[in-house]
């Protein structure tokens, strides 16, 4: 390796780490829900539907800010838009911590989600206005693989730590964290690409955004079948490892560990594996083609087995669903440099309103079906069938959408 070599490696590595870091800290906030439900339904008394809301709050806030945080991006860089956005995150943190009632909790996690809204997609925007196509898709893998490992430290470390700190203190603990974050990105992100023209004409852009014909195929797969595995992976893993299959706290944060450290190890080789794949023609849509279907066999098991469905079944159905995570690297190479903050955070709006979608949606059906007399089980269960039947539309739409292609790339629309 040349010095020209040596030295890209080590910016690309620096620049990487700072992301990744504060993406670790946006997914840990995102995923300790699951792991804290125990606590919160026993301090304050809360429902499934309750929790949902707890949980999905996050991702009405995230999504909310999909929009102006794609034009922000394009418009004025990654590294400051995060860093003005962080601010609300730390802010959201410390009022968490403080919370007294549930409508607090619920606003202030309204604000974490808010203020990590442009985690990824900042890093992905960035990686595709400085870096070549095959480090771009190793690149995000590792910061999805850098996510999971904060769902992974949501898991059995916060568990750990519960005793002695509380959660309250955690969440002063993250605040911190985000801070040091905001640090390093300040100090190592360079200054990004920033697009020219008005802020009507750039707003304007979202319309042929969304009538591309690659958005137009990955949407639903983004709202049902992404959202979906956002949704159990981040909140009803919890309770159907303590209710359907009746594990104590413990066991469940167990089992949360190992969903989650199963998805570490995916994106890790999704990481590996991309570049090569590119190489040899394979793309990302070529790839969801073929495995959305295997998730779908996976979460049909589940919900027959029922109790007899653990966290391994989870982590298999968590890992074979991943592949639908390649729609965001589809998306942003179907796209010019300049207007790929847009396109991604158009497409992470569908994603997180389907995750709120799917955590309130689901809570508010279990309650329901209870109310009516149904068991646990089969309420857990029916809430299942109702994410098994939209991730099984999505994914006939993105297998039917005709390809729309040229010269390996999805071609532009044509207006």
């Amino acid at each position: 390796m040349n010095a020209v070599a040596t030295s890209t490696a080590w910016r690309a590595g620096a620049i990487f780490s700072a992301f990744a870091f504060n993406y670790f800290l946006s997914a840990l906030l995102r995923a300790v829900v699951a792991t804290l439900a125990p606590e919160f339904a026993l301090e304050l008394q809360l429902g499934a539907a309750e929790l949902g809301l707890l949980a999905g709050a996050y991702f009405l806030g995230f999504a909310c800010m999909q929009l102006p945080v794609g034009w922000l991006l394009d418009r004025y860089g990654a590294r400051r838009v995060l860093l003005w956005l962080l601010s609300l995150a730390v802010s959201g943190c410390v009022g968490f911590a403080l919370a007294r009632s549930f409508g607090q909790l619920v606003v202030a996690r309204l604000l974490i989600g808010m203020g990590v809204s442009a985690s990824l997609m900042a890093a992905l925007t960035a990686f595709v206005q400085l870096f070549d196509r095959p480090l771009q898709l190793r690149l995000n893998a590792w910061m999805l693989m850098s996510g999971s490992l904060g769902m992974v430290a949501s898991t059995l470390p916060v568990q750990a730590l519960l005793p002695t700190w509380g959660w309250r203190n955690l969440f002063f603990a993250v605040a911190a964290a985000l801070v040091a974050a905001s640090a390093l990105i300040a100090a190592i992100v360079p200054r990004g690409q920033v697009a020219s023209g008005s802020t009507r004409s750039a707003l304007g852009g979202y319309g042929a955004i969304v009538r591309h014909p690659a958005f137009v195929r990955c949407w639903p797969l983004a709202y049902f079948t992404y959202g979906g595995l956002i949704a159990v992976q981040s909140l009803w893993a919890g309770p159907w490892l303590t209710q359907v299959v009746m594990t104590d706290a413990g066991g469940a944060a167990r089992g949360l560990f190992v969903i989650n450290l199963s998805m570490l190890a995916s994106f890790m080789a999704w990481g590996l594996l991309m570049p090569r794949l590119a190489a040899r023609g394979i793309g990302p849509e070529a790839l969801v083609t073929w495995g959305w279907p295997v998730g779908i066999g996976v979460l049909a098991m589940i919900i027959v087995l029922g109790p007899a469905a653990g966290s391994a079944w989870l982590a298999l159905w968590c890992v074979c669903t991943s592949v639908v995570t390649l729609t965001q690297p589809a998306i942003a190479q179907a796209f010019p440099r300049m207007e790929a903050g847009r396109a991604l955070s158009g497409l992470n709006l569908l994603i997180f309103l389907g995750v709120f979608s799917c955590q309130w949606g689901m809570g508010l059906m279990i309650d329901a079906l209870l109310a009516a007399g149904w068991t646990q089980l089969s309420s857990h269960r029916a809430a299942m069938g109702l994410l098994l039947m939209g991730t099984l539309g999505s994914g006939a739409w993105y297998a039917a959408y005709p390809k729309w292609r040229s010269g390996g790339r999805w071609a532009a629309a044509r207006g």
